[in-house]
């Protein structure tokens, strides 16, 4: 069975001791894809020094060969100053015949017929996904979609109102006029299940249907938000994915013992860099870390349990190197696929933050907030006018089609000849084409300055260049100012008491609710790593050029000011404040 995993920047480890497994393989499938990435982010830093040099010297030098293959590798500048997480595996080997390369990878050809079974369906990437492959590949067979639901005429109901229906589908719905709702419908089978649940909550019979009549499977399924509750965040992340695993493989879940994550299996803190040894980590192993969270749950008043566990969540996921509960246990997900795949060939496509399209089906499409909205939309509307964030660091941000068209040229190129190994493809655009948060903030002013925001009367919102603080005191005393300075605070003081006190409680809870949004932002927005895609500019070079022009993905060619401005910002109000607040035509 061949397999895809596209996942965030997650590593996986370099050893497991593998569980058993008890089960049949499910061989019937010729290829499974696993989609981990609805907005990922970038994996955190674990301490960098001495090691590093030594880890350098065994990369630059030796059998190059072997430095290729071994997993993780990090590239240091002779500085230490800038660090590429190196894509794992070489892509496709040492060899790629010329024919190979005229012909292209052939994925119209052969996503023709093939039959699918996503997850995860009715989110962000899955709905671009689908579409990209109904509107490219019409001819293609059944994709049955998993939804979570109570019943199969409620699932029917989702994916006619969250997928069917969707403004995303406005092309294909163009394009076969009267005739849409019966070709998406002989298309699309909803699904009921939860991948939460052991072999995916599927009745045995609808089980074994799918697993004789699918041809790729796509885990699309992922919990993002970055301090969820550690249990719930697992339950989807780490465990979904392990029991998507069982299902392909036919595998129970065995016990996953992680070793200490090394400089070149986990990435380094930055702030240690001048450390002469790497801060020591301790082991993990998941299913200890299951029996935590368990165990927390079952001694927590109801009242409390809430908030008790995202901060357990952000606490273990600190101790081992990692910014928050999502990555961590989008980690753990793909240390559980690495341990119990066993001879299934797994490609994992770890995308960055992944924002509205670029250009398919048609540009700034999107769906909810993801990681830089809120700022975006807040500073607009003149809520927030400064945050906390390097200026010269760099948000690693990929648009939603070049994810999808990666992942459908990986799924071509490895379906076809499925080998039992795992290839690793960073979309990313840190390396190729950065776009650094001052810029960022040149362009949001930019964009609102020529098409500001309205108020509930009409008039437009003008606000000021973003400010960028560095340290949390700087920006809370912005904050304090800001906020006391549109209430009016100050000139209330003197005459009511209890009013200026209400407006001083107004006042707190913004500056609060702001600073905790920096928190969970700052490993992010202070993140030195960078992300190389050499794999998956390889996979690029191999396609033809008119696979190029139909399944780009080259994010060298983004223009941010364009796609910032032009593109993203008019999406982000269109489709998600739904046009609330928007100006007729630019202020000259």
């Amino acid at each position: 069975m061949g397999a895809l995993f596209l996942n965030c920047f997650s590593v996986p480890p370099t050893a497991f001791n593998k569980g058993g497994s008890g089960r049949k393989k499910r061989s019937n499938c010729s290829s499974f894809v696993h989609c981990q990435g609805s907005g990922g982010k970038a994996i955190k830093t674990a301490g960098v020094s001495s090691v590093v040099k030594e880890r350098s010297k065994m990369v630059n030098g030796g059998d190059r060969s072997a430095a290729l293959m071994d997993a993780g590798s990090l590239i240091v500048s002779p500085n230490q100053a800038d660090i590429a997480v190196k894509d794992l595996v070489p892509y496709g080997g040492s060899t790629t015949s010329l024919v190979e390369l005229q012909d292209g990878i052939g994925i119209v050809k052969f996503l023709r017929g093939k039959e699918f079974f996503i997850t995860g369906s009715t989110g962000f990437l899955a709905k671009v996904l689908i579409e990209k492959i109904l509107r490219t590949v019409p001819d293609v067979g059944k994709i049955f979609v998993l939804v979570k639901a109570k019943s199969k005429e409620a699932a029917m109901e989702r994916l006619k109102t969250e997928i069917i229906n969707a403004e995303l589908f406005n092309c294909l719905q163009q394009t076969y006029g009267n005739s849409y709702q019966s070709f998406m419908l002989s298309k699309l089978v909803p699904v009921v299940g939860n991948v939460c649940e052991s072999d995916l909550g599927l009745d045995d019979e609808l089980a074994n249907l799918i697993s004789k009549e699918v041809d790729i499977i796509v885990n699309s399924a992922a919990n993002t938000t970055f301090d969820e509750r550690y249990d719930v965040a697992m339950d989807i992340n780490t465990k979904g994915a392990s029991h998507l695993m069982a299902y392909v493989n036919g595998q129970r879940q065995g016990r996953v013992m992680e070793k200490p994550f090394d400089i070149g299996d986990c990435i380094a803190r930055e702030n240690l860099i001048a450390e002469t040894t790497p801060r020591s980590i301790p082991e993990l192993d998941i299913e200890e870390e299951f029996g935590l969270a368990r165990d927390t749950k079952e001694g927590c008043h109801e009242r409390e349990l809430a908030q008790k566990m995202k901060e357990l969540g952000l606490q273990r996921a600190r101790k081992y190197g990692w910014q928050d509960t999502y990555v961590f246990t989008k980690a753990m997900g793909e240390m559980m696929i690495n341990n119990m795949r066993g001879e299934i060939p797994v490609v994992i496509i770890r995308p960055s933050v992944i924002e509205s399209t670029c250009k398919e089906p048609f540009p700034g499409w999107m769906e909810g907030n993801r990681m830089m909205d809120p700022i975006v939309l807040c500073y607009g509307k003149g809520q927030l006018t400064g945050f906390l964030v390097d200026p010269n660091g760099v948000l690693d941000v990929v648009p939603a089609d070049m994810v999808v068209n990666a992942t459908l040229a990986a799924i071509a190129r490895h379906g076809m000849t499925p080998k039992p190994d795992i290839n690793i493809y960073h979309i990313a655009s840190s390396v190729v084409n950065p776009l650094v948060f001052q810029d960022l903030a040149r362009m949001l002013h930019e964009h609102y300055n020529s098409r500001p925001f309205l108020d509930s009367k009409g008039t437009p919102i003008h606000v000021p260049s973003m400010k960028l603080f560095s340290s949390m005191e700087d920006f809370s005393a912005h904050l304090w100012r800001d906020a006391m300075h549109q209430t009016g605070l100050p000139a209330l003081a003197s005459w009511s008491g209890k009013l200026s006190q209400k407006l001083e409680a107004v006042c707190r809870k913004s500056v609060e609710q702001a600073k905790y949004l920096a928190n969970i932002y700052e490993p992010y927005t202070f993140y030195g790593g960078r992300f190389d895609n050499s794999n998956t500019k390889r996979l690029l070079e191999t396609m033809s050029e008119e696979e190029k022009v139909s399944f780009g993905f080259d994010v060298e060619t983004i223009d941010w000011k364009d796609y910032i401005k032009n593109v993203h910002i008019p999406g982000l109000r269109r489709h998600v404040m739904k046009g609330r607040g928007m100006c007729s035509s630019p202020i000259s």
